[in-house]
């Protein structure tokens, strides 16, 4: 009997951040834009249909139903892990990146700032961290006991296939309450480089060329199940550590609304910190970096920053400074969020990336607090990602409608049904299409900056940003 093989991007999820801006990112190296996060038609294409259709005119019930099929589609059966190899899906995420000479490369945590570096720079990011949707059922997404016990089978079975990579288990019932009725949260990272990445580094790194090392120092309190496997409840965006393990009054009206018969958490007690899940970055994979990096006369620079969106002002920055010199007024900011991103299309209307982990606090805060330190921006645009349910901490469109208030001369979504939200589940194609709809200015896409160039606006500024940049071993490109 011939047996069906899994494509290598097939074992990761579509939804998640990490695909999406490695999609971004190598798009917009081949001069393209973004379309509907990187995967039309599959496997998103019940909702990216239903979208002209009026989806988020269904029920309430039906539109969550939606959103959890198309979760569903992606997921793997746990008697399918002990074929999966990390190496193959190294493979094909540094394949999708033309193939030629790079001044820098970056690598590690999954940010969306950093998809706009990349694109500024006109270099590849190879992640550290992919999500595997392992397929399950008879699991409560309250009971978080229940899915550590459920995923000692599995786990071991990934594990011992692939002893280059960490596991990390994730529930979270908060952002992912849907999805996690049909569906196990298993994220990877890479604790070496392995043969791929380090393959495509020597064809396309420039002689002394420099390794970025993306490395987001995000902790969250863990449990060790095993070597190599660690579980972790919760995850950031909204709720906070004593909403998660202690319960409170938000808390409990999130699970009486949702019909939960609980009215706080039980998770396991966490034994440490560990790097977050999502965004965190694994220290192994530094050290092989620059034992790498060392045998091969490449330089290394880390770009370290405590929270995902520590980044997102020195970029934001970064770009109005750059479209100055390049003579564009540099008066238009898009705030983005999750995956929904778009590098080409931000490039083409001259607009400054402000990206946000989620549209939870307190990210309003913060992009406000952008807003006020910096000067008055003409436009503002927002996309706001739909994880489907109204969760502990979720930003209400009120609240991003004041924030659009802020805008000289107009504010506006970009591809968000303000009634539907968060259940806006068709902003996932329309975020797109939104760009050339709302945007008149067109300018070509600029010539990639040398990596120097960073460093020369970061001497000029007179702002000081919680991202600190080392350089571990010196290369030719920055001198």
């Amino acid at each position: 009997m011939l047996r069906r093989m899994i494509m290598p991007q097939n074992w990761v999820a579509n939804f998640d951040s990490t695909a999406s801006m490695l999609r971004a990112t190598s798009a917009y190296l081949k001069e393209s834009s973004h379309a509907n996060i990187g995967v039309l038609p599959q496997p998103l294409a019940p909702l990216v249909n239903l979208a002209g259709l009026g989806i988020n005119r269904l029920p309430v019930p039906w539109r969550e139903k939606f959103y959890q099929y198309s979760g569903a589609t992606e997921t793997i059966s746990q008697k399918k892990l002990h074929h999966f190899r990390a190496d193959k899906l190294s493979k094909w995420a540094a394949g999708l990146y033309p193939s030629r000479p790079y001044p820098a490369v970056m690598i590690g945590s999954s940010n969306g700032a950093a998809v706009h570096l990349c694109a500024a720079l006109g270099i590849p990011w190879l992640p550290q961290s992919h999500l595997i949707p392992v397929r399950r059922t008879g699991v409560h997404p309250d009971e978080p006991w229940q899915d550590l016990s459920w995923s000692i089978e599995p786990a071991r079975q990934l594990l011992d296939a692939n002893p280059d990579i960490e596991l990390h288990h994730m529930l979270d019932p908060v952002q992912d309450l849907l999805m996690s009725r049909v569906l196990a949260y298993f994220r990877i990272k890479r604790l070496t480089l392995g043969p791929h990445y380090e393959h495509f580094l020597l064809k396309n790194l420039e002689p002394g060329g420099t390794i970025y090392v993306v490395d987001c120092r995000l902790k969250w309190p863990t449990t060790l199940v095993s070597e190599r496997h660690i579980f972790q409840f919760g995850a950031a965006g909204g709720a906070d550590f004593k909403d998660l393990f202690e319960g409170s009054e938000r808390v409990e009206e999130y699970l009486r609304r949702y019909g939960s018969y609980r009215r706080r958490w039980d998770p396991p007690a966490p034994d440490g910190e560990r790097p977050e899940a999502e965004w965190g970055f694994a220290e192994p994979l530094r050290d092989d970096i620059e034992a790498f990096a060392e045998r091969h006369g490449f330089g290394v620079r880390r770009l370290v920053f405590d929270q995902p969106q520590d980044l997102s002002p020195l970029v934001a920055d970064f770009y109005r400074w750059w479209y100055r010199k390049r003579g564009i007024v540099a008066n238009r900011l898009v705030g983005e969020s999750f995956l929904l991103l778009e590098p080409y299309w931000m490039m083409r209307v001259g607009a400054v990336p402000f990206w946000m982990i989620f549209p939870t606090e307190p990210m309003d805060r913060i992009l406000e607090e952008y807003l006020e330190r910096s000067d008055p921006f003409d436009e503002i645009g927002l996309m706001l990602f739909s994880h489907g349910v109204e969760s502990v901490g979720v930003v209400p469109i009120e609240r991003w409608r004041q924030i659009l208030g802020r805008a000289r001369r107009k504010g506006t979504f970009l591809g968000v049904d303000e009634q539907a939200f968060p259940r806006d589940f068709a902003a996932m194609s329309r975020y797109h299409t939104a760009f050339p709809e709302t945007f008149t200015a067109r300018y070509p896409l600029p010539g990639p900056l040398p990596p120097w160039t960073l460093d020369e606006f970061l001497a000029q500024s007179q702002r000081e940003y919680p991202v600190g940049m080392e350089e571990l071993r010196a290369g030719k490109t920055l001198h």
